[in-house]
């Protein structure tokens, strides 16, 4: 474990602060409007006057959890890692009424000289079980956005809650250049500033799981600070360690003048006296404390009208926002480590019921256990096909459930045999015995369309025209048995328009050698490059015949491969092109070469040329006088071409083969000479 001093070193060369006293987001607020800025000012010392008297009247609170603050976590995202889970949210709440109730692990470890006055500041955070309309939550919001890059107003924009019932925390993937920042009461006590109100942090600062870091988790107990009114320890700016910080304050008579630490030197003294670097509100990474002087001052603003922040933690709100303590069981979910997993795997599931199950009863139709009534069982899977999921959850008082067809794909541990090919017209939907989906987005993903194909009328499309920038769709394959195989070849139609110039949506192709568990990119696409096949279509594009498609053929799958429960995925990414479809997908690893061909000549066999486009011709020796059946298939097996017998005597032959009449793609041809056959893959080039 590295120890503070390295953590906050570390966190200082990341260059990232908090932006709460940014001049940039005053601007934003008032747009340099002189009657508004006037209007803060006049808040501003409203406040501080409200502050010290009520704090002179001795009506600040011991601890004990006086005041509850109903909180929604609205998650800006853009299916990137910044969408992070819900136990990661959970456990950022655990870290904050750790620090706010003096619960934390680490409290008594301050600087001696502090451990007196270490608060207890008495504020609970619960996750909203109620929405604005009453409705069910578990307190998260997920919004997807490219706007998640910003994180600012705009973004904000997209979903707020009343913030007289709630504490709105935005996670992004961006806090306007910083690790997160918030606004003080003053700054968005008008009502045209309400919709400003809240805290916007970067996903990595968010607890101390999932994407973040334990010396990353307390920059939301410091944004929470400035929400309710404190100042850093050196006063109201962004720029600690300036020497004339030492003639400013933050408010607090009992945290010391200090120019503002971004190391963890505890025993620092810069203005004269002792430090109070391991501060909550401080930047050096090492936060362990509020003190008795701040826990009066956010007391005294949590009773303040100033932006309403004496509305959230009364108690007919505590009911309207379901945080009163009595947890409202109003809905079933679960979540798994795997959807798609080979004969004798184990899935994991996890409750995600909110809010309060006590009781689980999980129906697992060709699992081991097929029933369970723990939270999270552990399910094996012997038998290949596709199984629902059923949970009821319960309190004592009620129960709710969820169920989910065809939520487990089990593949048989040795796959479908090789060669495998699929031209997708006997296919009606997808998840189904050879095909999954995966859908990040929930924006439909990959489906079987009747509307058009390479081969045939039916392929997969993608509806990528209605998608949006950075979309992620998967579609995953059966499991394939290439333990027999060598140079495994993979080979697929697409057709695939751009809207503009400007679109570079990437198809990627992906291998796997254990069933899916870790995944190989072996072929990319990019929208701007390689992967249109037809001019941009401004309109939701159908390729309208053969000559809209294109065939990609992967070679570059090493023999590590040749297992028999080999996979392989098409993972696309938008970038707000146009629509894609999938067709005639084939993968073999037939052999190159002759095991045992009766009369012809071991190794004596070859296509001259391969790749082909007009011509060809199979040379090969004879031992003896023998007769040849030569045919040419796809890799299906499908014969497409059956030569006439022919007699040959002993000695070299060279027979013509009809490669002008193929359309482009691969085949194979199967030569019997008295013997087992030989295959040869043949190439039919453009």
């Amino acid at each position: 474990m590295m120890g503070a001093c390295t953590l906050a070193a570390q966190a200082q060369s990341e260059g990232i602060t908090c932006g709460t006293d940014d001049p940039g987001h005053l601007q934003a607020l008032t747009h340099g409007d002189p009657h508004r800025m006037l209007e803060i000012q006049q808040n501003t010392a409203e406040l501080e006057t409200f502050t010290q008297q009520f704090i002179q009247n001795g009506d600040v609170e011991r601890g004990g959890n006086n005041y509850v603050i109903p909180v929604v976590f609205h998650i800006i995202h853009n299916n990137g890692p910044e969408n992070i889970s819900d136990e990661q949210v959970e456990d950022a709440v655990r870290i904050l009424n750790d620090d706010y109730n003096r619960s934390n692990a680490d409290w008594d470890n301050v600087n001696p000289a502090f451990v007196g006055i270490v608060a207890d500041v008495g504020i609970t955070f619960r996750l909203a079980q109620k929405d604005p309309n009453g409705n069910c939550t578990n307190g998260i919001t997920r919004t997807q956005s490219v706007l998640t890059y910003e994180g600012d107003q705009s973004m904000k924009d997209l979903i707020q809650w009343p913030r007289n019932k709630y504490l709105n925390i935005w996670v992004a993937a961006s806090a306007d250049g910083a690790a997160g920042y918030s606004l003080y009461p003053s700054m968005v006590a008008n009502g045209w500033a309400a919709g400003s109100d809240g805290i916007v942090v970067l996903h990595d600062y968010v607890g101390s799981i999932g994407t973040s870091q334990p010396y990353h988790s307390r920059t939301l107990t410091h944004e929470v600070g400035h929400w309710i009114n404190l100042s850093h320890p050196w006063g109201s700016t962004n720029d600690p360690g300036v020497s004339s910080n030492c003639q400013t304050d933050d408010n607090v008579s009992d945290t010391p003048n200090t120019i503002g630490w971004t190391s963890c030197n505890i025993n620092g003294s810069s203005c004269g006296s002792l430090d109070n670097v391991e501060n909550y509100m401080e930047y050096s990474y090492c936060s362990k404390m509020f003190t008795e002087g701040q826990k009066a001052r956010m007391i005294a603003a949590l009773n303040s009208s100033t932006a309403q922040r004496n509305q959230l933690w009364q108690p007919s709100n505590l009911v309207a926002t379901g945080t009163d303590g009595n947890d409202i069981l109003c809905a079933a979910d679960f979540t798994s480590d795997l959807q798609v997993v080979c004969q004798g795997d184990t899935v994991r599931f996890h409750d995600l019921s909110y809010n309060g199950a006590t009781t689980w009863s999980w129906d697992l139709p060709g699992g081991s256990p097929s029933t369970s009534t723990v939270a999270d069982p552990a399910v094996a899977y012997s038998t290949p096909g596709l199984y629902a999921v059923s949970l009821t959850a319960g309190n004592g008082n009620g129960t709710v459930a969820i169920q989910r067809n065809d939520y487990i794909l089990v593949l048989p541990s040795t796959g479908h045999p090789d060669p495998f090919a699929d031209d997708l017209e006997s296919a009606t939907s997808i998840p189904n015995n050879e095909w999954m989906v995966n859908d990040a987005g929930q924006n439909g993903g990959f489906y079987v369309t009747g509307s058009a194909g390479y081969s045939g009328t039916h392929s997969v499309k993608l509806n990528n025209f209605g998608g949006t920038v950075n979309d992620l769709d998967e579609l995953l394959s059966t499991s394939v048995d290439m333990s027999g195989a060598s140079n495994i070849e993979l080979s697929f139609r697409y057709a695939y328009a751009r809207r503009t110039a400007d679109n570079d949506d990437i198809l990627r192709v992906y291998v796997s050698k254990d069933c899916g568990a870790t995944w190989s990119m072996r072929k990319q696409l990019r929208g701007a490059t390689t992967l249109a096949t037809v001019p941009d279509h401004s309109s939701a594009y159908t390729p309208s015949g053969t000559g809209d498609w294109e065939q990609a053929v992967i070679t570059n799958i090493s023999s590590d491969y040749e297992v028999s429960d080999f996979r392989f995925k098409f993972w696309f990414q938008s970038d707000g092109g146009n629509n894609l479809y999938i067709d005639d997908v084939n993968i073999n690893g037939m052999s190159v070469g002759i095991d045992e061909l009766g009369a012809i000549e071991q190794g004596s066999m070859a296509l001259v040329p391969n790749p082909a486009s007009t011509r060809t011709e199979l040379v090969l020796d004879l031992r003896e006088a023998t007769d040849l059946s030569v045919d040419i298939t796809d890799v299906a097996g499908r014969v497409i071409h059956r030569l006439p017998i022919q007699h040959h005597g002993a000695g070299a032959v060279r027979v013509a083969l009809p490669v002008a009449d193929l359309s482009p793609g691969t085949y194979l041809v199967v030569v019997s000479g008295g013997g087992a056959p030989g295959v040869l893959r043949l190439t039919r080039s453009y």
